[in-house]
């Protein structure tokens, strides 16, 4: 890694000299060294009072974001810039699923609560690892066939000695927090559509607040408010308008679907549902009472398909804010209007409160997919300022054959000025950011002593675009665009295999963490990463970031220059972010592991389970190791030509590769397909697509794949593993 730095002068030095930034970092300093008197009561503890004074209990991790700002800042100083490069690995807990990982553990006086693939939830002694219970909520594996990005959960909510969980099909449970039995379990959604459901619950005032995932598959975003007593409803307030011939929703939204449906267009944008899930960032502000909800893309992604008239789209890609307790409309703000590229707002939200112009302002801070760093006044929703964050031009001014930016500035009012040839209208369009986005869920934190964000950022593309003849497939993926960044260039099946990118187009995708400052609005420096698979930061009153690096790191670096302190090698991808807690007077840094389907990423086993990861200063547990992949069997001949094996890749790019990685090379956490012995036999294969694995996640296609296109899929499977095995041959 690299690091660069930027010019303090003036800047990040001309803050911590104020003498409000010297209070500051003075009295978190003496919040950290002071002993709490709170009596270790546990879960049951865990109240409004308690919640609002979380900064004061600097020991536990009482919510997703630590306090209700969502800072992921923690006040313990037990590890510091002098002594991080003695932290040791105190111990590991290993889960009993092998799928994704995702989850911010929430400690509680010295129990931890932490979830894991298909919505597990576990509780750990967070001395030692052991475990004190388990809870399996037993969802129907079928909903991982539409579960975009795995059967992952980012964490439960704790509230009056109970434990909230998202299911992954769509429930949200309670369990005793002492024994670990469920008390209630509700529905959420519609069941029969293809949701699912995979971000933390919030909980505040006596209810808990969930929303919903799917949108490339074809449904319609809401946010749910339920009782943390009973589990009973109290309101719903729904993102993007339905079908108008059905009515009012009867919802708290109702007011403003009037609003939203007259930035849709055509008679039927309500069709395939209409996306605005809102998947992950659900944050309460006790200040002002507000919530906020950040939500995600359209569906399908192309909006000439949703809306064919065009228009803003509301509230796709917004910041929505609503009353708590009733979740009456209060004001949005919207980032992408009229989405077209999978650029959600559902990105982590983080309160606090600037000196901006002199002047103390509470805001509201985002760094969400389309790239660009805002900061809005939270009591109105109006934008302070915003920045790009990552690169981004002219349309006029990119070299030919580089992407174009989605967009290349913001106007007074926060909306962005587009390139209008991103849109792909046209043909096909490289496009900056990808999907993916500048940064996606993994969260980012403020240090109030630095007053930077810490920021994972990626520089990414990839290439639109639209179906001329989309037809909308049931429970399948509809995001109205080719997956494949080299799928238009074969035209049909006719069509010779596309040429290999320049290699300035090959060394354009990058990543960083960057530590961002957002009254200035940009960086005061950076370290830079060798790709773009990384976790969430953490920042401590240590004077530390904690980053979940690249290749299955977590390294500690100085918050105020980035200097690399500490580097563990993991063993296993980390997608999440780090966190921190103490108990008996240890201070203690944990973080999950664990590979998901649908990325590029380090592999080391064909079902490699999740664990937790606790380091401490001494520690020394030896860490576990991984099992390795059985060889490759030696697959079948399959006569075909160059042309039928380019159809084959560009069939399975378009509805294979999501889960079974780009080009086949499956990271082991679903089948590798190269390895399969499904390919060994046409009928199997056959049957495969055609639904015969259903119940265990599975899509069916075989409404939308016929036995030649699946059998054109096979050979290039084939080909796949012919190349693996000639290489295990190889090594031998």
């Amino acid at each position: 890694m690299s690091v660069e730095r930027a010019s303090r002068t003036g800047g990040l030095g001309g803050r911590l000299a104020t003498a409000a930034g010297l209070i500051a970092a003075l009295g978190l300093t003496a919040l950290a060294a002071a002993p709490s008197h709170r009596p270790a009561r546990g879960a049951a503890s865990v109240d409004q009072a308690r919640l609002d004074h979380a900064d004061a209990d600097g020991g536990n991790w009482l919510s997703y974001g630590r306090t209700y700002s969502e800072q992921r800042f923690s006040p313990l100083t037990q590890i510091d810039t002098h002594n991080v490069g003695q932290l040791g690995l105190g111990w590991t807990f290993e889960t009993n699923e092998g799928r994704g990982a995702e989850a911010s553990p929430i400690v509680v006086d010295g129990v931890m609560y932490v979830t894991s693939a298909w919505s597990v939830v576990y509780a750990l002694d967070a001395r030692t690892g052991r475990q004190l219970w388990s809870f399996d909520p037993k969802v129907n594996h079928a909903v991982s066939g539409w579960s975009c990005c795995d059967v992952v959960n980012r964490g439960v909510a704790v509230w009056k000695g109970r434990i909230y969980v998202g299911t992954i099909d769509g429930r949200l449970v309670a369990i005793d927090a002492k024994t670990g039995r469920k008390v209630w379990d509700v529905v959420t959604l519609d069941q029969t559509k293809p949701y699912a459901l995979t971000g933390a619950p919030r909980v505040a005032k006596g209810l808990v607040f969930i929303g919903n995932g799917g949108a490339e598959y074809g449904v319609r975003g809401f946010v749910s408010a339920y009782d943390a007593e009973t589990g009973k409803l109290r309101w719903r307030f729904y993102l993007v308008p339905g079908d108008p011939a059905k009515g009012p929703d009867h919802a708290a939204s109702d007011p403003q679907m009037a609003m939203a449906r007259r930035t849709w267009t055509g008679s039927n944008y309500w069709k395939y549902g209409g996306g605005g899930t809102a998947w992950d960032a659900i944050v309460y502000d006790p200040e002002l009472d507000q919530l906020y909800i950040g939500t995600g893309n359209g569906s399908p992604w192309d909006r000439k398909v949703r809306s064919p008239g065009g228009g803003d789209n509301l509230f796709l890609s917004s910041i929505v804010a609503v009353k708590p307790e009733t979740g009456q409309y209060l004001w949005h703000f919207q980032e992408t209007p009229g989405e077209a590229w999978d650029f959600t707002a559902t990105q982590p939200l983080i309160l606090a409160t600037l000196r901006i112009r002199g002047a103390a302002r509470k805001v509201l801070m985002q760094a969400p997919k389309n790239g660009f760093f805002y900061v809005l006044d939270r009591t109105t929703g109006k934008i302070i300022s915003g920045r790009n964050f990552v690169p981004m031009a002219k349309a006029s001014e990119t070299p030919k054959g580089m992407p174009i930016s989605w967009a290349y500035g913001l106007d007074a009012n926060g909306r962005p000025l587009e390139n209008a040839e991103a849109r792909y209208m046209d043909g096909p369009a490289l496009v900056a950011p990808s999907g993916v986005g500048a940064h996606n869920w993994q969260p980012m934190s403020y240090s109030p002593q630095t007053g930077l964000v810490y920021l994972p950022a990626r520089t990414t593309y990839r290439e639109y675009k639209r179906y001329d003849d989309f037809v909308y497939r049931d429970h399948l993926r509809n995001a109205g665009v080719t997956v494949s960044k080299r799928a238009y260039q074969y035209g049909d099946k006719d069509a010779p295999p596309a040429p290999p990118p320049p290699p300035e187009l090959r060394s354009y995708t990058k990543g960083e963490l960057l530590a961002w400052d957002p009254i200035a609005q940009k960086p005061r420096w950076r370290v830079a990463s060798p790709d773009t698979q990384f976790g969430g930061t953490l920042a401590t009153a240590g004077g530390l970031v904690f980053w979940a690096t690249s290749g299955g790191h977590v390294a500690a670096f100085d918050a105020a220059d980035g200097r690399t302190l500490w580097d563990a090698d993991a063993g296993m991808t980390i997608l999440t972010a780090p966190m921190t807690y103490s108990v008996d007077g240890v201070q203690y840094v944990a973080v999950m592991t664990g590979a998901s389907i649908n990325f590029p990423i380090r592999t080391v086993g064909l079902t490699p389970k999740s664990r937790v990861l606790v380091f401490r200063l001494g520690g020394t547990a030896a860490p576990l190791p991984y099992p390795r992949p059985d060889p490759t069997p030696a697959p079948p001949t399959i006569e075909a030509t160059e042309t039928e094996l380019a159809y084959g890749e560009r069939l399975f790019a378009e509805n294979c590769s999501l889960c079974h990685g780009p080009d086949a090379m499956g990271n082991g956490v679903v089948p590798d397909l190269r390895r399969t012995p499904v390919i060994q036999d046409r009928d199997a294969f056959r049957s495969v697509l055609a639904g015969a694995l259903a119940s265990q996640g599975m899509p069916n296609f075989g409404k939308w794949i016929r036995p030649g296109e699946a059998d054109a899929i096979r050979a290039y499977l084939t080909a796949q593993a012919g190349k693996l095995y000639a290489a295990e041959q190889a090594r031998k």
